[in-house]
């Protein structure tokens, strides 16, 4: 009974944080993008640093408040918590700069590579397992159709297509070390959460300075725009939320589940895209190419949830025994 009542609690914390963090990222993805396109922010870097200023403050202010622990700050903190501040600024930077750069439903499309990526480099680094066949074929089936939409898209952007690319080994990167690091429970989530954005906003700053996107920041026209700054505001205090609900699905499910779930809220944000914020151009095997992905992405569904019931019996016999 308790073993019942444990599991119970265990898929209800994996579906809980999973619509967690499903909703924080389709709602950062459409404020984004919105801020980016509709309001022409000059600075997808300067963004970056916002969220991650945020973040900074917000731990800092729990901690203060009692709220939260974080580790001191240390030699032995870094070295913890090393490569993972490189590959997490890496994703939400070329993340930013992808999203403006293509049409939603590209970008949602294209994103889908990140899972292969995932899967591989989770299996190699993490569970040392081989991945269920059915979710092998989910996953060729998704890449395939994100692989015929690319070639027949007729608003190819090089630099788009170069940032997703590499956005998706980093969020590969990022997702396989979160949950290492998690496991190892040495920093906890909000360590983890605070000590990525500090040792990575430094250089970032820098980079900022250096390419001169503080001054194309401060003279944005649009910061007399209500609405402008308010996109603003809110990009960066859902860039917070994304980070802590990214940290909690990828604890209680695995980094391939983590990087799945991301990939079914831009299934949403593939046809609300098309038909509501513009700059998709239709062509038959483009549009055959979406779907196509969109059905590995039910398919993953339907694997994991076989997975889950085959899991079940084998405890319900357990239990018998």
């Amino acid at each position: 009974m308790n073993s019942e009542s444990s599991n119970r609690s265990k898929v209800a914390k994996q579906i809980l944080s999973a619509l967690f963090y499903a909703s924080t990222s389709l709602s950062l993805t459409l404020v984004n993008k919105a801020l980016l396109t509709q309001y022409e922010f000059p600075s997808v870097l300067f963004v970056s640093l916002g969220q991650m200023t945020s973040l900074i403050l917000a731990v800092l202010l729990a901690r203060l408040f009692s709220i939260i622990r974080i580790p001191p700050c240390s030699i032995k903190t870094f070295k913890s918590i090393w490569p993972l501040p490189l590959f997490y600024f890496s994703n939400l930077s070329l993340g930013l700069l992808g999203t403006g750069s293509l049409n939603l439903p590209m970008f949602t499309v294209l994103r889908r590579f990140s899972i292969l990526f995932t899967m591989i480099l989770e299996s190699m680094l993490v569970t040392k397992k081989r991945v269920h066949v059915m979710i092998q074929i989910s996953v060729i089936v998704m890449i395939l159709g994100a692989i015929i939409a690319a070639i027949n898209d007729f608003t190819f952007n090089f630099i788009g297509y170069f940032a997703v690319s590499i956005n998706n080994l980093s969020t590969a990167l990022n997702g396989v070390y979160t949950k290492k690091k998690i496991e190892a429970k040495e920093l906890g989530i909000f360590g983890l959460m605070f000590y990525n954005a500090l040792i990575m906003v430094i250089p970032a700053i820098l980079l900022a300075s250096y390419c001169g996107d503080f001054s194309k920041a401060l003279n944005y026209d649009g910061w007399n725009n209500p609405y402008a700054a308010a996109y603003f505001l809110t990009s960066c205090a859902l860039g917070v939320l994304l980070v802590y609900s990214t940290m909690l699905c990828t604890k209680y499910n695995t980094a391939l589940a983590t990087t799945i779930v991301g990939c079914l809220k831009n299934t949403f944000v593939t046809y609300f895209g098309m038909y509501y914020i513009g700059g998709y151009h239709f062509s038959l095997a483009n549009f055959c190419g979406i779907n196509m992905s969109v059905l590995g992405s039910l398919m993953y569904i339907y694997a994991k949830y076989l997975d889950r019931k085959k899991v079940q019996k084998s405890l319900a016999k357990t239990s018998i025994i």
